[in-house]
């Protein structure tokens, strides 16, 4: 998970935009953090949630979910549950409704 949120932004840039992956018990959270841009703002990063995968334990499958802009998730009903995961991050790339980076 970490080799693809590398792999998302250029080196050149890592120090204007990340993308970077918070876990929980039972699920991932991809993160796109971006530099301070205002000094009366903060020197914090901004941390902005962009995709939730969501492991389910009796099926052994991961679900892909999108944030609303009431920002809850919803579950991404494009693609079903896998038990890989690396379907759901090749749809996390294509993005074919913009729902994830816009």
């Amino acid at each position: 998970m970490r080799r693809w949120c590398d792999q998302r932004v250029p080196e050149r840039v890592r120090d204007q935009v990340r993308i970077e992956c918070e876990e929980a018990a039972r699920h991932l959270t991809i993160v796109e953090c971006r530099a301070p841009w205002r000094a009366e703002l903060g020197s914090e990063w901004t941390r902005l949630p962009v995709a939730r995968l969501e492991y389910t334990r009796t099926t052994g499958t991961w679900t892909l979910y999108y944030r609303e802009r009431t920002l809850r998730f919803r579950r991404y009903d494009l693609v079903p549950p896998t038990t890989n995961v690396g379907e759901l991050l090749d749809e996390l790339d294509r993005d074919p409704t913009a729902i994830f980076w816009g």
